[in-house]
């Protein structure tokens, strides 16, 4: 009864199923041909509609298996085919041929009802042992290959991942950068700001202090213009006088011409005593206006020793004009062959007074503390060292502690009460000398014994 039904369809069926299974699976079909996967899922069901028919009309065929094996090899076929750009797909196909050809021939053989001979038979046979050899040793090495293939995409996902990372993180990074660089050129527009008022600010407390040192030299200069117009005042007068007598003597009818020379000759003295003493006042008050002026930073060729003498004198009658009771002995000790120095002289006249100033008020303060047998003394010396010029002020005043000497040339700092200093005046004087005329200003002090201020210019 059995051999009226093909049975072997129904074997068949499963087999392939599993084929088509396995190959679904081991090349993730429903990921690269999801359409297709779809298809080869109903791949059983021929063989089931091939035996349903064939037992309803009781037809028996023994090589139906056979060919509904080769429409599923076929369809394996095709999709390898689709899969060609996938290398271990590639390979099974290799893999299949040798098996699919020998099923085709045994399939054409079987057709035709044609027997190959016994030794001809025999290697046919081996033939198909090893296609499935063949099949079995290819598949295993394209399982290898899917696995290195699927180790390098994901290291390609890692990579790209990194890649993707790398510039999320740069992104970031330039969007920062960008905040930065706002946020700095904001701070940068806001700092430009604040030193333009800063330089302003410091103009003004130059020019604040520039105006705190004229002050100081009003009252000298008022005293040193005094002396020179009481000249001038003097001998006016006393030429007024001899031209009244020289004018009597050309009256008389025998004039005496001796007499006439003499008047003329102590006119002519009386009158270079007047132009001598009124070049000294225009020169004092010339030195006044350089003072007052803003510096140009021009140098010119500068005499220390006139420089320092003027302004020596010039802040000591300042200080005697706010008070009569002061008195100081003056020393100075000037380099009788002085080499001139290249410098801003109105800028160096304004160190060499705030340091006069300061010694003043130094010996001044220790003298109104009372102290038994004390006369205040102001000292100036100049002298060449090897290729400079040094300057020194030395007064025997309050001197300086050492906590105080540290910051002595900071600005701000003064140890005067208030309203009587800006602090100032030793910073500016500093930066005069060290960064506008490449010199240095030391000090050297003992507190309670004076100090000592020293200049020192490059010739």
């Amino acid at each position: 009864m059995s051999a009226l039904y093909n049975f072997d369809l129904l074997v068949a069926g499963p087999l392939c199923m599993l084929i088509v299974l396995v190959l679904r699976r081991f090349f993730d079909l429903a990921e690269r041909l999801p359409r297709w996967n779809r298809v080869l899922s109903w791949v059983w069901a021929p063989a089931l509609f091939g035996f349903g028919i064939t037992a309803v009309f009781r037809y028996r065929n023994p090589l139906l298996d056979d060919a509904y094996m080769l429409g599923v090899y076929a369809l394996v076929v095709v999709t390898l085919l689709l899969l060609w750009s996938y290398r271990p797909a590639r390979l099974v196909l290799l893999a299949l041929a040798p098996l699919l050809l020998h099923r085709l021939i045994k399939f054409g053989l079987d057709l035709g009802d044609l027997r190959l001979l016994a030794p001809y038979a025999s290697i046919f046979t081996s033939l198909g042992k090893f296609t499935t050899l063949w099949l079995i040793g290819l598949v295993l090495v394209a399982r290898s290959q899917k696995r290195n293939l699927a180790k390098e995409q994901q290291q390609r996902q890692e990579e790209e991942q990194a890649r993707q990372l790398i510039a999320t993180q740069n992104a970031e990074l330039e969007r920062l950068v960008a905040e930065r660089s706002a946020t700095l050129t904001q701070q940068a527009a806001t700092l430009q700001q604040a030193l333009e008022e800063l330089q302003m600010t410091q103009s003004q407390l130059i020019q604040a202090e520039k105006m705190a040192s004229l002050g100081e030299l009003t009252a000298g200069i008022a005293h040193e213009i005094q002396n020179p117009l009481n000249f001038v005042n003097n001998f006016a007068e006393v030429s007024a006088e001899l031209l009244e007598e020289l004018a009597e003597e050309q009256t008389k009818p025998a004039p005496d011409t001796e007499l006439e020379l003499e008047l003329l000759a102590d006119l002519t003295q009386n009158l270079q005593k007047i132009t001598q003493h009124g070049q000294r006042a225009a020169s004092i008050v010339r030195g006044m206006l350089e003072h007052s002026r803003a510096s140009t930073g021009e140098r010119s060729l500068t005499d220390l020793n006139a420089l320092c003498d003027e302004y020596l004198r010039l802040a000591y009658h300042g200080l005697r004009a706010k008070d009569k009771s002061f008195n100081a002995t003056l020393h100075t000790d000037f380099a009788p062959v002085l080499p001139l120095v290249e410098a801003v002289s109105q800028d160096v006249g304004r160190v060499l007074l705030n340091l006069f100033t300061n010694a003043f008020y130094a010996v001044r303060q220790r003298q109104q503390a009372g102290e038994a047998g004390y006369a205040p003394s102001v000292g100036v010396r100049t002298r060449r060292v090897g290729d400079e010029v040094e300057v020194s002020v030395q007064d025997n005043g309050t001197g300086i502690a050492e906590a105080v000497r540290q910051k002595i040339f900071q600005p701000f700092f003064t140890t005067k009460p208030a309203g009587e200093g800006t602090g100032l005046g030793l910073s500016l004087a500093h930066d005069i000398i060290t960064q506008g005329h490449g010199g240095s200003l030391t000090v050297t002090s003992q507190e309670g014994q004076g100090a000592k201020f020293t200049v020192r210019l490059p010739i």
